[in-house]
């Protein structure tokens, strides 16, 4: 049973612990701590905190506002460290003692909530899996899956380490799914792929960890026979802490390994179908955007894209930071990965057989308003579009949702077998 980390028990327990060691770490029964000290202990961790939010605000580069949570049980850490700063007099053994436990807890409520503000990791299981480096569920090694043959309940995962050629990106394992239909006989089905990409602060397996992916993939195939699309987990940033949007630019040939290393390397590999009409790739946040961009920029690759949450294109903040930071001060590189733009100077037939399909969550304005000026250019130039919003916010659990909702839709139009495409 998976303990969850974004409602329930378990983080109202961290919580209500967190609490009850901060007091620990501050209440004394003496008035001169009470009247004198605590004021000043107080006002200088409110202070610090508020100071740490501007820093990060100003010089953080981070363009979605922080959740709260961070910052409340950032200020508890400090107010029980507080307690320490202070002196000993006054002091009992359990305040001292209750110091290090106020703060450990804190901040591990602290980053509880940008967790639950992201839905990056669900559960204890997904946050263990992914820090302790374990391999995903149903993941088995490449050798056992070119050589398996008969008939599988489930879908499998590979990790596949794929060549950077000609991109020469640096690049983690990615990893592949595997239908159950894939692995009935010696004769591989030519499936078409999709490759998923995730946020921007992300991992390759961020979409099975966070994203359900996997489960979603493995009951559209129990309800179609055993189909399903392949998907790639694919590594667009390169590492945690790089944001490329999927182009080429100062941090890598991002794009280059998603177009060009990556499908032929799948095609090889597996035996999977060839050509845009059965190549789609699906985002969410980052990847939504890399998503439409991939699919405007390349409609010779793939044919079709999901974004799930995604701006209105590759972006690093303003226009003009975006083409400094994001392609060297290159404008006419801007230009050619601006979805809108590329699609208002498409020539007639470009896009007549893609197709896209925006989702955003409810709380999302400025995706929701992305997406519509977005569906709106992408039908001018005649690409095969529909957006729609549903409850939600932009976390991963949306993600999830989204994806799981427009599986069918997908593959139908990747032209998978047995749903009519």
């Amino acid at each position: 049973m998976e303990i969850s980390l974004l409602s329930g028990w378990l983080p109202w327990t961290l919580r209500i612990l967190a609490l009850v060691a901060v007091a620990g770490a501050l209440f004394r029964l003496s008035p001169f701590w009470l009247r004198r000290r605590l004021p000043w202990v107080a006002g200088a961790a409110v202070g610090l905190t508020a100071l740490i939010a501007l820093l990060v605000a100003l010089f953080g580069g981070i363009d979605d506002p922080l959740p709260f949570g961070l910052w409340f049980w950032l200020c508890c850490a400090l107010l029980g460290l507080g307690g320490l700063a202070a002196g000993f007099r006054d002091a009992e053994w359990w305040n001292m003692a209750s110091v290090p436990v106020a703060a450990a807890l804190s901040l591990l409520c602290a980053a509880n909530s940008i967790n639950i503000s992201t839905g990056y990791y669900p559960s204890v299981d997904a946050a263990v899996g992914d820090l302790s480096g374990a391999p995903v569920p149903q993941q088995i090694s490449l050798e056992e899956a070119l050589t398996t043959v008969g008939k599988a309940g489930a879908g499998r995962v590979v990790s596949v380490d794929v060549p950077a050629e000609p991109s020469g990106f640096k690049h983690r394992h990615e990893l592949v799914y595997l239908p159950p239909a894939w692995f009935r006989t010696k004769v591989r089905p030519k499936l078409p792929v999709v490759e998923m990409i995730a946020g921007q602060f992300s991992a390759p397996d961020n979409w099975i960890r966070a994203g359900d992916a996997i489960k979603a993939a493995d009951e559209y195939a129990a309800a179609h026979n055993g189909y399903a699309p392949i998907l790639v987990m694919v590594d667009a940033t390169g590492n945690f802490k790089s944001d490329t949007e999927c182009v080429n630019g100062k941090a890598g040939r991002a794009e280059d390994h998603l177009v060009k290393d990556v499908p032929p390397y799948i095609e090889k590999t597996f035996g999977t179908a060839s050509g845009p009409r059965s190549w789609g790739v699906v985002g969410w946040s980052m990847g939504g955007t890399c998503a439409i961009d991939l699919a405007v920029v390349h409609p010779d690759v793939f044919g079709h894209f999901v974004n799930i949450s995604g701006d209105a294109g590759p972006n690093l903040g303003s226009k003009q930071e975006t083409i400094d930071e994001l392609y060297g001060g290159d404008e006419a590189a801007w230009e050619a990965h601006d979805p809108v733009t590329v699609l208002g100077k498409a020539k007639k037939g470009t896009y007549q057989n893609s197709s896209g399909y925006f989702l955003n969550g409810d709380q999302e304005p400025k995706h929701i308003q992305a997406a519509k000026e977005l569906d709106k250019a992408a039908k001018a130039a005649g690409m095969t579009t529909k957006e729609e919003v549903h409850p939600g916010k932009h976390d991963f659990q949306f993600g999830a949702f989204a994806f799981k909702l427009s599986l069918p839709w997908l593959a139908q139009e990747l032209g998978l077998q047995g749903t009519g495409g």
